[in-house]
């Protein structure tokens, strides 16, 4: 955690001082200054570890600036890159690599794992099982997930959505002037579980199962017969995708977050009708 181990070194984005923030990407700079690393010699004669989370925010200068690495790569060193969506990466990085999948946590496994990090996880079985569901497996996103009530917010989406096609209009003006006056963090996990529940939405009509498990009460009787089979599937991941694009877009250029929810409430219940 203090980053001085003299056997370690980790590349991630990286600050901008101009901006004052972290970059949205890992630029060739934060991988050229492995160089320097790579050239000293290790400690008590060990091995070395380089972990690059996440190699999928390279972009291609710093993608190939990593890959002359690889090709060459220095003796007593093992380079570690963690992937999210490794399609993403260069596949001469992939071809030069052996994969190792890691799969989801199981929601058991995820509760010791956030025992451990004392963070206190939902008893309930039933809630447990959503926050492992929403959360992907990941303990990082179950924190955020719990720190910022994610959980409530994903169940108020659903029993906003659960008259589809016919909407509740005022209650969806409430929910997104709420979401205008919370903090960044919250919007963020707002658009996100948003976008969670399209893609919910697209699987359940693409296999013809309804989510195993809910994540939210009724939520399985609404995706099926909101997406009861694979041409709705396909119309909501086309949604999901413009969604998503029109969100990035409107963030970027500071528009207003209560009218691009609602923008998008109102998208999602045309594709419903």
């Amino acid at each position: 955690m203090a980053q001085s181990e003299p056997g370690l070194f980790h590349i991630t984005r990286s600050y901008n001082d101009k901006t004052k923030k972290l970059r949205d990407q890992i630029v060739a700079d934060d991988v050229r200054r492995l160089n320097g690393f790579l050239q000293m010699s290790a400690a008590d004669g060990g091995r070395r570890v380089v972990i690059i989370d996440s190699a999928d925010e390279m972009n291609t200068q710093a993608a190939n600036a990593l890959l002359k690495m690889l090709e060459e790569p220095p003796a007593r060193t093992t380079l570690l890159l963690i992937s999210h969506q490794p399609s993403r990466l260069l596949p001469t990085i992939r071809s030069r690599c052996r994969e190792l999948r890691l799969h989801s946590l199981s929601p058991q496994i995820m509760a010791q794992a956030l025992e451990q990090a004392q963070i206190v996880a939902p008893t309930e079985p039933s809630a447990l099982a959503a926050l492992a569901a929403l959360a992907a497996g990941s303990v990082g996103e179950a924190i955020r997930l719990i720190n910022l009530d994610g959980l409530a917010i994903y169940a108020e989406l659903v029993a906003l959505y659960d008259g589809l096609p016919r909407l509740d209009r005022a209650r969806a003006v409430q929910f997104a002037n709420a979401a205008a006056g919370a903090s960044a963090a919250r919007q963020d996990l707002l658009f996100h579980l948003n976008d969670l529940f399209l893609a919910r939405l697209a699987r359940c009509g693409a296999l013809g199962l309804p989510p195993n498990p809910a994540a939210a009460p009724a939520e399985a009787q609404l995706m099926a017969r909101l997406a009861p089979d694979a041409q709705k599937a396909r119309a909501w991941a086309e949604l999901a995708q413009a969604i998503n694009a029109r969100i990035t877009h409107g963030r970027a250029v500071n528009l207003d977050p209560a009218s691009l929810l609602l923008d998008t409430v109102f998208r999602i219940q045309k594709t419903a009708t």
